[in-house]
Formats: C-alpha cells, structure tokens, sequence
C-alpha cells in the first residue's frame, strides 16, 4: 500500500499526487517510470515519475484523466491508498554534460520533463525549456521549470498566454539564432514529439522522446509497448522509454496507441 500524501489539481482533469514509496524513491532517476494499480482488480497504467524526495521517501505523480482508471485515481483524495505501485522502471535518461539542451514538454509532458531538466541544469548545462499546452487554463508548473532553466519559454496554442503558436516554431526560433544546440528532449503527444523529430532532423540535431505506449507488466514480458525503432522491435518498459527520435516509426506509434480507445471509455 502506498498512501496518498499530497493531492492537488493543476487543471480540471490533471491531478498530482505525492504518494509514499520509499523504496522506489530510493532508486529512482530522471525518465523513469512506475506501473500502478488504483484497486485490486484494477488494470495497471503506466505513470512516469514527475519527481521523487528520497529524503522524505515520496514520489510526485501528475496524472492526466483520459480513461477510465485515470478518472478513477482522480477521484482519490489525500489519505486514500494506492493497493499496488511497481518501480522504478525502464532505463534513467542519458543525463550528461552537454552543452546547450532544449527540453519540450507539451501538455502533460511538462511533468516528466522536469526532473530532467533539473538534472540536466545540475551538471552544467545550458538548459533552454519550452512547455506548452492547448490553452492557458491547462498550463501547469512554469514557475518549477523556471527555476531549473537557463530561459523558459511559455507558449500556447490558442494565443491565451505566452507566445501564440506550437513548440517547434519557437524551436525553429532558436535554431535560426544561431546558437549550437547539442541535443533536444521532447516528451509530449506524440504528434508533438513526430513534429519536433521532424525539424531537427533536416538540421542533424540529435533528439530524444519519451514514448508513453499501451503497456501491460512493465518487464518486457508482454510485448505490448513494442515500437518500431531503426527497423527493430523494441520494447520501451525495458529498452526505453526514451529512444533516439529520428529512427523511431511514429506513424506505426500513433496507430498503436489508437486501438483500444474505445476500450479505455469503457466502465
């Protein structure tokens, strides 16, 4: 059992939630993932870590409510338990001394991306973030990514807050300035993720996504995240989640993930 310490609502269908778990908070690092069940019967979702206190034993989880067991854990309330978490899982991210890094997280990709950008920032680099979000009333968490960025630019796609437009045009921005990029992480929508891919690779940027894939068991054992990257078959709960974005399939990705939408509405 892991009980539910902290909740909040950072939109009207994002919920975070700061659970005990001592022993995964022990081992967890920037990009990696656990596996949970909100009951006993319940299926198991796949939620990556937004952050992790291995002094306080806690792990921060932002949840986005699209199917019908995420709906359920939004539901939970502070002191309520979670009867199974399983974690840390999948390999950390390749977090180094690099140079100038651009980290995008879109949507409910802003979560993930945080403890990498304050990875990324602790060891020296450069670190340039762009989080955005359909609207205003769904951004959350720029004052966190704020403190772990050299700059952070806010954009939204309807113009309510920050620069009007997607990601990549304030990607393109920066690439056009000149500046050396050494690398870009993006976690996001995957069409988010397949439009940043897209526009570093005609400049030869090296990049990086978070796939977030139908997943079972977390071990490799099922075969349900499989993605096709540079012609092979790999699982992202044991070879990922993270892979080199330019050899990653992601209109296979993008059909996957729609195949059992209408079993995810269903109670």
């Amino acid at each position: 059992m892991s009980k539910i310490l902290k909740k909040e609502v950072l939109s009207p269908d994002v919920k975070l939630f700061v659970v005990e778990a001592k022993e995964i908070a022990k081992k967890a690092e920037p990009g990696q993932f656990i596996i949970l069940m909100v009951s006993e019967e319940g299926e198991r979702i796949p939620l990556t870590i937004a952050d992790f206190s291995r002094d306080d034993g806690t792990l921060t989880l932002v949840v986005q409510e699209v199917g019908v067991t995420t709906k359920k854990m939004g539901k939970l309330e502070e002191g309520d338990d979670i009867p199974y978490i399983v974690g840390p899982l999948g390999k950390p991210s390749d977090v180094v001394k690099r140079g100038l890094i651009v980290c995008i997280g879109g949507g409910i990709g802003i979560a993930p991306i945080y403890p990498i950008a304050r990875k990324l920032k602790e060891l020296g680099n450069e670190v340039i973030s762009i989080i955005g979000a359909r609207t205003k009333d769904i951004l959350f968490w720029e004052e966190k990514m704020g403190e772990v960025s050299s700059e952070l630019i806010v954009t939204t796609d309807d113009g309510s807050y920050g620069k009007k437009g997607f990601v990549t045009q304030v990607l393109q921005g920066i690439i056009d300035s000149g500046r050396e990029i050494s690398e870009v992480m993006a976690i996001g929508p995957v069409p988010m993720m397949k439009a940043v891919s897209d526009l570093t690779k005609t400049y030869g940027i090296k990049t990086v996504v978070s796939l977030n894939p139908i997943m079972v068991d977390g071990t490799g054992m099922c075969g349900g995240c499989r993605v096709d990257v540079d012609g092979e078959k790999k699982f992202c709960c044991v070879d990922g989640p993270e892979f080199d974005a330019h050899y990653v399939d992601f209109e296979g990705l993008i059909q996957r993930q729609q195949a059992y939408k209408e079993e995810e509405q269903q109670g």
